[in-house]
Formats: C-alpha cells, sequence, structure tokens
C-alpha cells in the first residue's frame, strides 16, 4: 500500500527537468521533498497527482496506475496549492468551495451544510467566514479553505506544493497540526517546501531532489560532454 512514482522522466520544450526520479509515499507517512528552485519538485508533484502525463515512467496508487487528466481517480490523491487565490474561484464562497468535491458526487444539500461545518471547525475557520468570497479573508484563511476542500475529497494521500510559502507562522502551525493529525488517521503527506527547518520538524523523512546539473535534452547527453 503506497504512492509510487518510479523512474519518471519529464521534459519541457526539448529540455529535461526529471530524469529517471522514483519516490514513494506510504499510507500515515509525512515525507518532505526539498531542493533547489527549479529542479522539477512542484513538476513531480503534478506527475504524483495525476495533473501531468511523464515522458516515461510510472506511478502506482496501492499497485494501481494513476491516470492523468479527466480520466483519473478523482480524490484519491489531492494537492493542495502554493497560492490559494490561483486555485480557488474569487467568486465561489469558501462554505461552496470546501463543498465542491460532495457537490460534484452528488451528496444532498442539506448533509453538505453539516460536513462543511465539521470541517471548517477542524482547518480553524469560524463559521462566518463560510459567507464569505476569497477577496474577504485573509490568505491564511483562503488556504484552511482549500485544505478544507482537499480533505473533503477523502484523499488517500495528500500532496502540498509549498502550501504554506505564502502563510504567516500562525496559519502554518494550524495547517501543519492538521495535516499531522490525519496523517496519524492513516493520510500520505507528501510536504514540498523551501523551510527545511519546518519539515525537519514535521515530515517522518526528508528527501532531496538534486539538480540535473548541465542542460540535458531527453535521451541525449549533457551539453558540452
Amino acid at each position: 500500500m503506497s504512492l509510487n512514482a518510479t523512474a519518471i522522466t519529464v521534459s519541457y520544450d526539448g529540455r529535461l527537468v526529471l530524469d529517471g526520479v522514483s519516490l514513494s509515499l506510504a499510507p500515515g507517512r509525512t515525507v518532505g521533498l526539498v531542493g533547489p528552485s527549479g529542479v522539477g519538485k512542484s513538476t513531480l508533484a503534478r506527475v504524483m497527482a495525476g495533473l501531468l502525463s511523464p515522458l516515461a515512467g510510472q506511478v502506482t496508487r496501492d499497485g494501481v496506475p494513476v491516470e492523468t487528466g479527466r480520466g483519473r481517480m478523482a480524490g484519491a490523491v489531492t494537492m493542495l496549492f502554493q497560492s490559494p487565490h490561483r486555485s480557488c474561484s474569487p467568486r465561489q464562497r469558501l462554505g461552496a468551495l470546501i463543498a465542491e468535491p460532495w457537490a460534484i458526487a452528488g451528496v444532498p444539500r442539506s448533509d453538505r451544510h453539516e460536513r462543511v461545518t465539521a470541517l471548517a471547525h477542524e482547518v480553524g475557520l469560524t463559521t462566518d467566514l463560510l459567507g464569505r468570497l476569497p477577496a474577504q479573508v485573509s490568505d491564511g484563511q483562503l488556504q484552511r479553505a482549500a485544505l478544507a476542500r482537499a480533505l473533503a475529497s477523502g484523499p488517500d494521500y495528500l500532496i502540498c506544493d509549498e502550501a504554506t510559502a505564502m502563510l504567516d507562522p500562525i496559519s502554518t502551525a494550524a495547517i501543519v497540526a492538521v495535516l499531522r493529525r490525519r496523517a496519524a488517521a492513516g493520510l500520505g503527506v507528501l510536504a514540498i517546501s523551501h523551510d527545511t527547518e519546518l519539515l525537519d520538524a514535521w515530515a517522518d523523512e526528508v528527501v532531496a531532489l538534486p539538480a540535473l546539473g548541465p542542460e540535458r535534452t531527453p535521451g541525449g547527453p549533457a551539453a558540452g560532454a
């Protein structure tokens, strides 16, 4: 039982970003992923979440290939992005934002309300904020709502791509506390961050993604070789 990325290779515009990278995430474990900017951390995250198809390699969830695009296993692997304003509709109130996975699944509105209230309490949002738009709350409050939406889909694995980078220490601590509790209950968490001190204190294991070095092309030698 695990989320496995095996020999992942990705290229953009003929340039290798990832070259045969492998990473494993087990249920109930938090793995921190670090590395210099541009090394491909976010690219690997999108591949593992089924949002991007690799040039080579495969991602499996509990032995089953993770599909990309509309056909992927919705909810099983979910991402929490760095900027909540970019991942949340500016016209969607926080309560509707959190309830979105349940609305898509056809859960009755009356049941959604009760569930939203419970999740809002878990992530530290007061109920008066649920009727507000993203522009009417702080970045920390909006990211808590985005986390609640991610948890509403009932994921087995959650990938956090610099999810606390834009937040103040109080909001960061609150989100990490929620994810720690969820991990203790069996959620697998991949946490990508430049904050190595945070990951050292939070993650069960920290993995460094090395740079490729000289510019490479798919199937070709290092530039200048």
